[in-house]
């Protein structure tokens, strides 16, 4: 069973690599946005699904991967490469930095901590003058989409499969010790700070690398693009809307909510930008643990299953 399970895997992977070769240039488009914003959500489930820390700051991560790729190309006048590694280091470096006094918050103080963090760095990179300040870095321009969408890819990929091992680690098992009780992790000797802060600089690596190679293909970056904010609440519910915890599920809800969003904003906008808020509530009500859970609950019990559901969670 296994087998057959990473076969079919392996021809997802195969035929997900064939797309730039035989669908519009739209699609492929569409594609690469999927594909790094499924990366994004596998880095935050790593910190907000494994170990349990709602993290409303992935944002600064893919902001920091997106101005050390951009600085280091058009500042710098260094190759793709060198700048995605600028990128990604700048990323863990800074997680690596403030996780330790940060991560030592809990529950809704850690979130809020985040989310400062994320508005602190959009308005400290507007007044560097390397940077760009408010104005922005335009990158050298490269037309060829087929290599972002084969690099998005790959990343999501590497993410995905990182996600698997933690499922099937003993790092990946103190990171849900420590979701489920903390304090009690610590007791059986747990060095929960360690844990933490390496799944804090796991989900900013693969997050500023997502960024690295979205500044290159668009081209262009400023403050309030690399760290806008509601990039990191669509993380969040793309993330609980496919599964927590789980291997595909954030990578599920992801490709799902990122077509339906897609459709809807070619039709109308205003509900386009009300879509996320009905998708959260539907989410907690009647499936909190993500559509992977709905599936295997309703190929169970049926309807049954959502009235379990607000039972079980008291809703």
């Amino acid at each position: 069973m296994k087998n057959l399970q990473r076969a079919g895997l392996a021809l997802l992977a195969v035929g997900l690599a064939a797309v730039p070769f035989v669908a519009s240039d739209t699609l492929v488009q569409f594609g690469i946005n999927a594909l790094l914003v499924a990366t994004l959500t596998q880095g935050w489930n790593i910190i907000g699904g494994f170990t349990g820390y709602p993290s409303f700051g992935n944002s600064v991560f893919y902001g920091l991967g997106t101005y050390g790729t951009a600085i280091a190309m058009a500042q710098l006048h260094l190759p793709f490469g060198v700048g995605l590694v600028a990128g990604g280091v700048l990323g863990v470096a800074f997680a690596l930095l403030f996780g330790i006094p940060i991560l030592r918050l809990r529950g809704p103080y850690f979130a809020i901590a985040t989310l400062g963090l994320a508005a602190v760095m959009s308005a400290i990179v507007a007044t560097i003058g390397f940077a760009g300040k408010n104005i922005g870095l335009i990158l050298p321009l490269f037309r060829g989409d087929t290599l972002f969408y084969e690099l998005s890819l790959v990343l999501l990929v590497a993410a995905t499969g990182t996600v698997a091992w933690l499922a099937r680690s003993r790092f990946g098992a103190g990171l849900v010790a420590i979701r489920e009780d903390e304090d009690a992790a610590q007791v059986m000797g747990i060095n929960t700070t360690m844990y933490k802060v390496g799944a804090l600089a796991l989900a900013a690596f693969f997050s500023s690398l997502a960024g690295g190679i979205h500044a290159y293909w668009i081209t262009f970056i400023d403050p309030g693009s690399a760290f806008d904010p509601t990039l990191n609440v669509r993380m969040v519910i793309m993330t609980l809307f496919g599964g927590p915890g789980t291997i595909f599920g954030p990578v599920l809800g992801s490709f799902v909510l990122s077509a339906v969003s897609e459709v809807l904003a070619s039709k109308v906008s205003t509900v386009a930008s009300l879509f996320y808020g009905f998708v959260i509530v539907l989410a907690v009500v009647f499936m909190p643990k993500g559509l992977l859970d709905l599936f295997q609950g309703f190929r169970h019990s049926g309807f049954r299953y959502f009235a379990q559901n607000m039972r079980r969670f008291r809703l």
